[in-house]
């Protein structure tokens, strides 16, 4: 990330693909490590999932990195994560109960009337929709904010709520943009796969090698767009990071128990 942290804030939907791919392609050999390490066999689980984060916020900082550097970190972040993404869940389960009171008073209320039922109904499912994908929003940040800031838990959810204001069309655009080609890929996957059973063994198993890998390579960018992503709202807000702080700050990983730096620390001053 040769850019200077105020010019990320003018970077735009194509300009985060492009300097997240400029991010990959110059670090190639330790980020497929990466994934065939952790994305490839865990893509499901969230701390081998936040080793990218780390990784670029190590690039940012002008880190020295290594793939056996990254391996001893993993380890010491999923706390950190586990309890940001149990506030998470609390918070979409609410979410989700609301909703279905909502539903059920729209049954009981104005239901039974088609034409104006049905409008009623139109304009909830927007609703729900929208507010399902601001949160899933603040959720791909947060997890962000509890691996380079000091804040976890339902804090990082407020601090990702405050970093998107003003972003948050872009975030929204630039997170979801991958979900329909992985949605795809997932298609594909139970078309030839686990139904293709008249194409064969050996076929099936080169389309699922191909579909694992186009997963993994889908989930890679994903979380470096999302790291890119979290430095543009912290530019856009001025919130600078001190590349001396923030290296100390990932060198705590590195040393054991984990004792974060204070606000102050990482974000020196507001220009």
């Amino acid at each position: 990330m040769d850019r200077g942290q105020e010019e990320m804030q003018f970077l735009g939907f194509f300009g985060i693909f492009k300097e997240s791919y400029k991010i990959i392609s110059s670090w190639r050999k330790l980020f497929t490590n990466i994934t065939l390490a952790f994305i490839l066999p865990l893509s499901f689980i969230l701390p081998c999932s936040r080793a990218i984060v780390y990784t670029i916020a190590c690039i940012h900082a002008a880190r020295e990195l290594t793939f056996k550097t990254i391996i001893s970190v993993v380890p010491k972040v999923w706390k950190r994560l586990l309890v940001t993404f149990l506030s998470i869940f609390f918070v979409i389960f609410l979410y989700l109960v609301v909703a279905a009171l909502v539903l059920i008073i729209w049954a009981v209320s104005v239901g039974q009337m088609h034409v104006m039922g049905v409008a009623v109904l139109a304009v909830l499912v927007v609703l729900f929709t929208s507010g399902l994908f601001y949160l899933a929003t603040i959720w791909h940040l947060a997890t962000t904010v509890s691996v380079l800031e000091e804040t976890y838990g339902f804090a990082a959810m407020v601090k990702s709520k405050n970093l998107i204001k003003g972003k948050l069309g872009l975030a929204i655009a630039v997170f979801f943009i991958l979900q329909p080609a992985m949605g795809l890929n997932h298609m594909a996957f139970k078309r030839l796969v686990v139904e293709g059973t008249d194409m064969g063994m050996a076929n099936r198993v080169v389309y699922a090698i191909i579909c694992f890998l186009l997963l993994s390579t889908g989930i890679l960018f994903q979380l470096v767009i999302q790291t890119v992503v979290y430095f543009v709202c912290k530019s856009y807000h001025h919130e600078n990071i001190d590349k001396s702080a923030l290296s100390d700050h990932l060198e705590v990983y590195m040393l054991g128990d984990y004792a974060p730096l204070k606000a102050k620390d990482v974000q020196l001053f507001r220009v």
